[in-house]
């Protein structure tokens, strides 16, 4: 378990303390990087960037991992604390530059009609294009604070604990034989209908 490389001696502190943190909370799940993978929704490639320094986690990479570790209370507030100051400090990669495309021209008597009447291949082309995605169409990518992303999809187990604790304590039963009554008297039609015309 206890196995990891070394962490890069350029590290800033905060971020050492935070990865080593993570590793032995890690640890201390006893699960390897798989099943943590399945337990979070988050791949055991993605973990292992994460513990290895590679890249941040997520906050909810983070709050994930200390619910499957049985952390909760203040110690989770602190991984939480933890995870701020070492994003705050972790090397940030130079981004290259993105190059602008050049305008394509588009006849003087305005866009070519493509089949079925609708605007060809140049219709949009005075628009500059980024990643190849017309800038019409262009949708920047929601990023948090400091540029990583912190709200990631969250597994559909986390979003049923989301929407039960939302939920008033208010009595669900009216509703579930509401709905059982209703199947009743669907099934009992199906039945008639069927004697009916089976004859």
């Amino acid at each position: 378990m206890g196995a990891w490389q070394p962490l890069p001696e350029e590290l800033p502190a905060e971020v050492r303390h935070f990865v080593e943190q993570l590793r032995l909370l890690k640890d201390r799940t006893g699960m390897s990087l798989v099943a943590l993978g399945t337990r979070t929704a988050y791949s055991k490639s993605s973990w292992q960037r994460y513990l290895n320094a590679s890249q941040p986690p997520p906050r909810q990479a983070v709050v994930a991992l200390c619910r499957v570790a049985g952390v909760a209370g203040e110690e989770t507030e602190r991984f939480g604390v933890r995870w701020e100051l070492a994003v705050r400090a972790w090397p940030r990669e130079p981004v290259p530059p993105v190059s602008p495309a050049p305008p394509v021209r588009v006849p003087a008597g305005g866009p070519v009609p493509g089949p079925g009447g609708e605007p060809g291949p140049g219709a949009e082309a005075s628009v500059p294009a980024v990643h190849g995605v017309p800038a019409a169409r262009a949708v920047p990518a929601a990023r948090g604070r400091d540029g990583y992303e912190e709200d990631p999809t969250l597994p559909w187990w986390d979003l049923l604990d989301e929407e039960s604790s939302r939920q008033p304590a208010g009595p669900r039963t009216p509703r579930l034989l509401l709905y059982a009554a209703l199947l009743a008297v669907v099934l009992l039609l199906a039945a008639v209908v069927g004697a009916v015309t089976l004859g």
